[in-house]
């Protein structure tokens, strides 16, 4: 009788874990980052069944598909068909809602009968369907799911706070190529990230193929900084990431840092230099010599000669023709030229001119550039003479390759001695009424590989998410902890190599296993 007592309590806390109570199916409600607008859960469940139908009106058509691939890792066998009420899945697009639910807001409903998703545009959809997919298992994401699956009812009304949710890769200094970019594109989806800003050129390197000017990556793109990735993004690569994105609703955000920040670019066409190389100061590397060191902001353009305007005409119309974004970032940072605020003023037109809207770093509100220019903050030290949209990418609270943790190996911790904790980003209070998002950068002097890189996005990329999307009313960092540690086994199962941050109790431990989450104590 001892035997089947303690049998039969193994038995009971297997369930108990598994969340498969007969009486109660799971009563933990879904952790969704980041926190919708409006959310009111309730007690019963929508099964999903062997057999189940996709319903989609006119314009829904993408979102559609992308639903059905949500599905194919479940056992259930989808459909889709035209309609507008179908028992099973519905997607509506409703022009007349953006009103309410502006262009990437969405209705989400989940009944005992079926699970509706409007929106205005194909993106509250794509939005929606992202909600959705955190409702469902972990596993969905690399593998078929065989176990039953129910979804908590609820109805979610969603808007987010701001357009720009952006994330920024610095392939410059040590290269990443299209794989990784594409990886990283898909996890900024999941959390409802919409840009990506891809800082392109720098003293170590320069990672974009310019046709007309080819010798910036014949030459410029050998560089890196010690133990970096050298190389570049060709044309087609760099339109086949634009397009992976736009499936994803994310804009890429092409960055030529100029007129500072320019040493591939000097190296590879020395006439941009002036005649005693003074623009190359304190000169660490000479022309044709590359540059592996880590040190930034030391090369500028010779910006007595007008020639360098038909350079920087030339790359940014280049990059105007290949770039399906409406921006281009001109860099400006960390430079001082009496000619500087004029450089700066000629640069914006030139990309006013190209149709695109010019995007800078702070200190290019020095100069009287237009008011549609956009400034990203990263120190907040610069006395601005004009008003501009404002991107918020303040150091001590976004820049990502400080470190996750006091003492973090190979971070570059200049701005915050400790480092920028989950608690910095998620705590981080935009004042100016001129802002228009948020954005997080990683500069990869010390980051050195697709780990690395990993390590320094997540989780912290997540918090920046319910920054970006989340109203500061609904915000609170103990529900986000609670709910990021939830993400744990979903951020395993993407092949994420995300930080371990202490202070979350996170649902798996990769000691053993990505199981754990169900079988504590099981070597499975």
């Amino acid at each position: 009788m001892k035997s089947f007592s303690i049998k039969f309590s193994l038995v009971f806390l297997m369930f108990f874990q598994l969340g498969l109570s007969a009486q109660e199916p799971n009563v933990e409600k879904p952790a969704i980052i980041p926190q919708p607008a409006e959310v009111e859960w309730k007690d019963d469940f929508f099964t999903l069944q062997e057999r189940t139908v996709v319903c989609f009106n006119s314009g829904a058509e993408a979102s559609a598909a992308w639903l059905q691939r949500l599905l194919q890792n479940t056992y259930t066998q989808s459909y889709t068909m035209r309609g507008e009420n179908c028992n099973g899945f519905n997607l509506n697009i409703n022009p007349e809602l953006e009103e309410t639910l502006g262009k990437e807001g969405y209705n989400l409903d989940i009944s005992s009968s079926n699970v509706r998703l409007e929106a205005a545009t194909e993106a509250g959809l794509f939005y929606a369907i992202q909600t959705l997919r955190q409702m469902f298992p972990s596993g969905i994401e690399n593998e078929k799911v065989s176990e039953e699956i129910k979804l908590s009812q609820v109805s979610i009304t969603d808007t987010p706070r701001f357009e720009w949710r952006g994330s920024m890769l610095d392939v410059a200094r040590s290269f990443f190529g299209p794989n990784y970019i594409k990886k990283h594109i898909d996890r900024m989806a999941l959390y409802k990230l919409n840009k990506l800003h891809l800082h392109l050129t720098d003293d170590q390197g320069w990672r974009i193929e310019i046709k007309q000017k080819p010798k910036l990556t014949e030459l410029g793109s050998k560089g890196a900084v010690k133990g970096g990735r050298s190389g570049f993004l060709t044309q087609e690569e760099y339109k086949d990431i634009q397009e992976y994105a736009a499936a994803r609703n994310i804009v890429i955000v092409p960055e030529i840092d100029i007129p500072g920040h320019i040493y591939a670019a000097l190296m590879a066409y020395p006439e941009l230099n002036c005649d005693d190389l003074s623009n190359i100061e304190p000169r660490r590397a000479t022309p044709p010599e590359l540059f592996h060191g880590y040190e930034v902001g030391w090369s500028k353009f010779c910006l007595d000669k007008p020639e360098i305007y038909d350079f920087v005409a030339t790359v940014l119309g280049e990059m105007a023709s290949i770039t399906t974004g409406d921006y281009l970032h001109i860099g400006g940072d960390e430079i001082e030229d009496e000619r500087y605020r004029e450089f700066v003023i000629k640069a914006d037109s030139i990309v006013q001119n190209l149709g695109k809207t010019t995007i800078g770093w702070e200190e290019v509100t020095q100069a009287a550039v237009d008011t549609t220019f956009i400034s990203q903050r990263w120190n907040g030290k610069t006395k601005s003479v004009v008003k501009t949209p404002i991107i918020e990418s303040i150091c001590s609270s976004f820049y990502f390759d400080h470190a996750n943790v006091p003492g973090q190996e190979m971070t570059n911790n200049w701005c915050q001695e400790n480092g920028v904790s989950l608690k910095d980003t998620y705590n981080f209070k935009v004042t100016n009424p001129n802002t228009i998002g948020v954005e997080a950068p990683v500069w990869t002097e010390m980051v050195l590989s697709d780990e690395a890189a990993d390590d320094r996005f997540w989780p912290r990329s997540i918090a920046m998410a319910e920054v970006g999307w989340t109203k500061e009313e609904n915000k609170d960092y103990k529900s986000f902890i609670e709910r990021l540690g939830a993400q744990g086994l979903r951020l395993d199962f993407m092949d994420v190599n995300y930080f371990r941050s202490p202070e979350v109790e996170w649902n798996s431990d990769p000691k053993k296993g990505i199981f754990s989450e169900f079988m504590p104590e099981s070597k499975f």
